[in-house]
């Protein structure tokens, strides 16, 4: 099984903490050059630090905030002049504040569309040439379970990533000729900054223990326990190489079988 990235080039968005992270420290492991995206210089440092180089390996790192689409494409096409083509786009960003659907404010969902869909297709043409030119590419959309069953009180993300599912799938089907897989991976609840807040909040909200909180979330589980990030990343990282050549189009749930749908 051919899971060697050596020559090829990585940008991993929100890869300063839990999933993003551990995808470009496997994709650098594996040999790919990896270049990291995220709003915090200090964190992107540090972490740019600690990916593996085998000495070969050019790492580096673009400080951006998805709040601001505009000021991301003019960064990337700096990104784009300087640097060989881009292989392989793995999208990911933090999700909306919980809540229900109904209690948002229309500012709630367009910040989420921009920072979400918006951000994607920002980076998605930026890459798209190089992929083409360079004969390889894979898009890779880290999204959630909710795009096959809506969670409860995460109203605004349910919806976004549902949209964000439906333009992959899009995506997948005009640029398939061109050997451009788009595949979406649906983390279930993973240990990162965003389950301790979802577990806090609940806490918060219910007066009800923290061991009681994360119970209450195992429960759904048939593994009955929450996912490693390394564990999401391995999935990511398959579809991104050169085994994962024919899968195109789906939705990867890795969520230790919580997902009631096939």
């Amino acid at each position: 099984m051919n899971l060697d990235f050596t020559g090829k080039n990585a940008v991993v968005c929100g890869s300063t903490q839990g999933i993003g992270f551990a995808i470009a420290s496997e994709l650098a492991e594996l040999g790919a050059n990896v270049t990291l995206v995220a709003r915090n210089k200090e964190r992107l440092e540090e972490c740019l630090s600690k990916l593996k180089n085998s000495g070969s390996q050019k790492h580096q790192f673009v400080q951006a905030d998805f709040s601001e689409p505009e000021v991301l494409k003019s960064k990337l096409a700096d990104y784009v002049s300087a640097n060989d083509p881009v292989n392989i786009l793995i999208n990911n960003t933090g999700g909306p504040a919980a809540g229900p659907a109904n209690m948002a404010e229309m500012a709630d969902f367009q910040a989420a569309f921009s920072m979400h869909l918006m951000c994607n297709h920002v980076l998605m043409q930026s890459f798209k040439q190089g992929m083409i030119d360079s004969g390889y590419g894979r898009i890779i959309n880290i999204i959630s379970t909710s795009v096959k069953a809506p969670l409860n009180n995460l109203g605004v993300s349910n919806t976004i990533r549902g949209a964000v599912a439906n333009w992959s799938k899009t995506l997948a089907n005009e640029l398939g000729a061109y050997g451009i897989t788009v595949n979406n991976v649906l983390p279930g609840a993973t240990k990162t900054a965003r389950l301790t807040q979802i577990l806090e909040n609940k806490v918060a909200k219910t007066g009800c223990t923290m061991e009681e909180a994360q119970k209450g979330m195992l429960g759904p589980i048939p593994l009955n326990r929450f996912a490693e990030p390394e564990e999401v990343a391995n999935a990511a990282v398959f579809l991104a190489s050169p085994a994962g050549a024919y899968i195109n189009g789906i939705n990867v749930p890795v969520d230790g079988g919580r997902t009631a749908s096939l």
